[in-house]
């Protein structure tokens, strides 16, 4: 059984710290989940996820893994744990997202969103029921529903309309999910997704529907897709009182280092993002003091490490210079280290916000830090 566990709170904030209990093994909460969209967290080594990263749990995507591998070589392989050799937990998204954002190539219905692969142009059909048949097979611990990702910019009547068909939607989702098993031996469970965009009363609607649904947690969908940041806190804060403090919160797709801290603070338990890999590659670190551009010259004479308060290995083995020194010469090695320290940070700022959440000074070591990650070096 899959279940959460709260363990203490922050006096000043919602910011609270919790357990989530997997077959796999628990993670402790505030947490930042690495992303592994095709089975792998692009240019790290599982090995140092684990023991410099230190992450406790990894994404996986259903619409790519669904085109590719595809589903026969997942279950010949024993599930998505067995076939990337990964012994810890991983969540899979829908794949809802990615068919929104495929825009022109598909197209949604009641019956589910029809689509066309991005790889081949093959068209294809994703339905509650056969998302639900497409995650058992990856295997996942935690699995997403299958919702309409509706656009931060919506007006209302499209918004409505959109929340009333991922309700639906939950519905056979739900149906489907407990009428099948787990096919490799150890426990599931999904998280419905809270819609609404921007609209406060639908959110609220969306949560108080979603909640019928869920066991350990819930996931809060459709934020920083265009709408501004103050409104995505809004909307957290909106749902803060609704959703019972017994349910891991999952805010989906967000963000920056003060996007976390912020998030936490109004009771967000649960991150993931591409942007400390894929902000990583250009050239963006993230750092406890600010932001570095390492393709900037002035990084080229500069022997500190690449953060002097990180606690990575690569912030103890390499410097600016060395790390600016690659990126100009265009080594794939740069995009590697950079990748693996951004990580390191992000779950080193989550490492920090429970220790402070359980400190009881959560909230006032909150907004310091928040002005110094902000800041461009």
């Amino acid at each position: 059984m899959i279940r959460f566990t709260k363990t203490a709170q922050d006096p000043g904030s919602s910011a609270r710290t919790g357990v989530l209990s997997t077959d796999h093994g628990e993670i402790r909460t505030p947490v930042f989940m690495p992303v592994g969209t095709v089975g792998s967290v692009k240019g790290v080594y599982h090995r140092d996820l684990q023991q410099d990263i230190k992450a406790e749990i990894i994404l996986g995507n259903t619409y790519h893994l669904y085109l590719r591998p595809g589903l026969d070589i997942l279950r010949a392989a024993g599930g998505l744990h067995k076939f990337e050799n990964w012994p810890l937990p991983i969540l899979t998204d829908s794949g809802g997202f990615q068919v929104f954002s495929l825009s022109g190539i598909r197209k949604i219905t009641e019956e589910g969103c029809k689509f066309q692969s991005h790889i081949d142009g093959s068209r294809h059909l994703f339905t509650p029921e056969n998302n639900v048949d497409t995650q058992r097979i990856i295997g996942a611990d935690i699995m997403m529903a299958l919702d309409e990702c509706c656009p931060g910019d919506a007006d209302r009547r499209y918004a409505e309309k959109s929340l009333g068909l991922t309700q639906r939607w939950l519905e056979r989702y739900n149906a489907r999910f407990r009428q099948t098993e787990p096919l490799y031996g150890y426990a599931q469970t999904f998280f419905p997704i809270i819609q609404g965009c921007t609209y406060p009363d639908l959110r609220v609607r969306a949560a108080e529907h979603a909640l019928q649904f869920s066991d350990a947690g819930i996931a809060i969908g459709g934020l920083a897709v265009g709408e501004p940041t103050e409104v995505m806190y809004e909307m957290l804060e909106v749902l803060d009182p609704v959703i019972p403090q017994d349910r891991a919160r999952y805010l989906m797709g967000v963000g920056t280092p003060a996007n976390l801290l912020e998030g936490i603070a109004r009771g967000v338990d649960m991150f993931d993002c591409v942007m400390p890999t894929r902000n990583a590659r250009n050239g963006m670190i993230f750092t406890w003091d600010g932001v570095l551009n390492m393709r900037n010259a002035k990084w080229a004479e500069d022997f500190t490490p690449i953060d002097p308060r990180g606690t990575s290995f690569v912030d103890r083995a390499y410097t600016r210079a060395y790390l600016h020194h690659l990126f100009i010469a265009g080594e794939m090695f740069a995009a590697m280290l950079a990748s693996e320290h951004n990580l390191a940070f992000y779950l080193d700022i989550v490492r920090q916000a429970r220790m402070h959440i359980e400190a009881g000074d959560f909230s006032s070591w909150k907004d310091s830090a928040v002005k110094r990650l902000s800041q461009r070096l």
